[in-house]
């Protein structure tokens, strides 16, 4: 019985080791297999995505570019407008310019995106408080107020985004 029970482990203790060393070593070899296809898959995603990153840096640019008061009243301005319905036209191309870039969100920062909601809210403001029979009046009334204010929302805007495209060029 005893002599049984030797050459039971005699040959299990072995086994054992050879199982335990191979199971070690199967496992280093497969997670070092996942580590690899891991690295592989983020570089391929990288790759994929810094076009797509870059594109949506150069539409809320753009973005900053079409909202500015110069750009808004070049576009928007006829013969026939009041300074009231230039005033309703720039709040609507401002909004429908924020919609058109809602989707950028996905490939830049959540700071960027928060300083782009602000600049789109603050131009918002500033046209609402603008005033003026005229639209060269109005134009005037807007342009003043935001040299009152200190701070152009879209320089910012414009500067946030350059920035933050230089960190990932």
């Amino acid at each position: 019985m005893v002599a049984d029970l030797a050459d039971i482990l005699k040959y299990t203790i072995p086994a054992l080791i050879v199982f335990a060393t191979v199971y070690y070593l199967m496992n280093s070899f497969f997670r070092q297999q996942f580590q690899l296809e891991s690295m592989k898959y983020q570089k391929d995603t990288a790759k994929n995505t810094l076009p797509l990153k870059l594109q949506a840096y150069e539409r809320l640019a753009l973005f900053c570019e079409r909202i500015s008061v110069d750009n808004l009243a070049y576009r928007l301005t006829n013969t026939e407008m009041g300074g009231r319905e230039l005033q309703n036209a720039m709040l609507i191309a401002i909004q429908q310019e924020y919609e058109h870039n809602m989707s950028q969100q996905i490939y830049v920062s959540e700071n960027l995106w928060k300083i782009i909601q602000l600049s789109k809210d603050k131009m918002q403001e500033i046209v609402s408080s603008g005033s003026g029979h005229t639209t060269n009046e109005f134009i005037a009334s807007v342009k003043s107020a935001i040299l009152e204010s200190k701070v152009d929302p879209v320089a910012y805007a414009r500067m946030a985004v350059r920035d933050e495209a230089q960190l990932l060029i």
